[in-house]
């Protein structure tokens, strides 16, 4: 797998319909949500929308897939991990352990099981 550079992580999170997508689909979990539902719960026009998830899908953050004449776009969750690691790794002298940060970014877990932590 290619490896994408946070600073383009960030830049794709760094406009606000960008981030709106993100959280969006970070909320609708694995099964993603189609693009036409997309747009019409954030009220982007479709093109627009396209061009977003494009910034998003070139800095890993979401993946998108054909179901029929739709398409599903969902997190990618390996992407989102590494952003997360990225972030958290120098914690507290290099034991991310130590604030709490290491399961957020633990290796088998599944975006689809609920955490028994939430972050505020």
């Amino acid at each position: 797998m290619e490896t994408i550079s946070p600073v383009e992580s960030f830049s794709a999170l760094a406009h606000p319909h960008r981030l709106a997508v993100f959280r969006l689909l970070m909320r609708a979990g694995p099964a993603g949500m189609n693009a036409g539902d997309i747009a019409s719960e954030l009220e982007l026009a479709p093109s627009s929308l396209s061009f977003h998830t494009r910034w998003l899908a070139q800095a890993g953050l979401i993946e998108a897939r054909r179901d029929g004449r739709h398409v599903v776009y969902r997190v990618n969750v390996e992407g989102t991990r590494a952003l997360i690691r990225y972030l958290t790794e120098d914690c507290c002298a290099g034991h991310p352990d130590l604030c709490g940060f290491s399961d957020l970014a633990g290796a088998g877990e599944s975006c689809a099981a609920p955490s028994a932590r939430r972050l505020a």
